[in-house]
């Protein structure tokens, strides 16, 4: 059951689990679509994350000012009947070896994921195993084998470049653009995630999945 939570005089969280789930990443992507395709009064911005959903609102435009949220409420307990969007699939080229790898059991776990020699499995699969569910913003991806768990960096970087795959924690990602970071870089992917051309934008959205393939070169 959702939890509606005040977070301002301007913003409202809802609470779908307080755990990284399939369920609430569902639930958080059916309501952020209703919200963006039929938005009750007020709507000014929404800020989706793993299991909730932030909502700013115009308190002024409010009216009567408990519209919005009631209305909302009453959204949140029909979306076990609201179809989700059809989740896309991506295979994702990845060169592995790029960066620096840490020094630890964890650390040559991730070699040996790297290099194709994982526990199972043939050679020359790399990160091929795991489907990856992307998440909103980063792109943040679950999926990430739990050998390969590791902390983030004690010292983060001012400078990864953009298309650096990388692990931290439970998760892995991917640097849309260059930006300062702290997770573990082991790759790089051509993959153009955020394209600047009017109508473009963004190339993942969350609930889509997606495989790494380990290459050789990339374009």
């Amino acid at each position: 059951m959702a939890r509606l939570m005040t977070a301002s005089d301007r913003a409202f969280l809802v609470v779908f689990d307080d755990a990284i789930t399939a369920v609430a990443g569902r639930e958080v992507r059916t309501l952020e679509a209703w919200l963006r395709d039929e938005p009750p009064d007020a709507i000014v911005d929404l800020n989706p994350a793993y299991a909730s959903l932030l909502v700013r609102f115009g308190p002024l435009a409010l009216r009567p000012p408990t519209r919005c949220p009631s209305r909302l409420l009453r959204r949140v307990a029909s979306l076990d009947v609201r179809p989700e969007r059809t989740p896309r699939s991506f295979e994702v080229p990845v060169r592995y070896g790029w960066g620096r790898r840490p020094r630890s059991r964890r650390g040559r776990a991730r070699r040996r994921v790297e290099r194709g020699r994982g526990r199972r499995g043939p050679r020359g699969r790399g990160l091929r195993g795991p489907v990856h569910r992307v998440f909103p913003r980063f792109p943040y991806l679950a999926g990430l084998p739990d050998r390969l768990r590791t902390p983030r960096k004690e010292a983060p970087r001012t400078r990864v470049p953009g298309g650096s795959v990388a692990i931290a924690g439970a998760q892995a990602g991917i640097y849309p653009l260059a930006s300062p970071g702290g997770w573990n870089v082991i790759g790089r992917t051509s993959l153009v995630l955020f394209d600047r051309a009017p109508g473009r934008g963004a190339t993942l959205a969350a609930g889509d999945r997606l495989r790494f393939i380990p290459v050789e070169r990339l374009p």
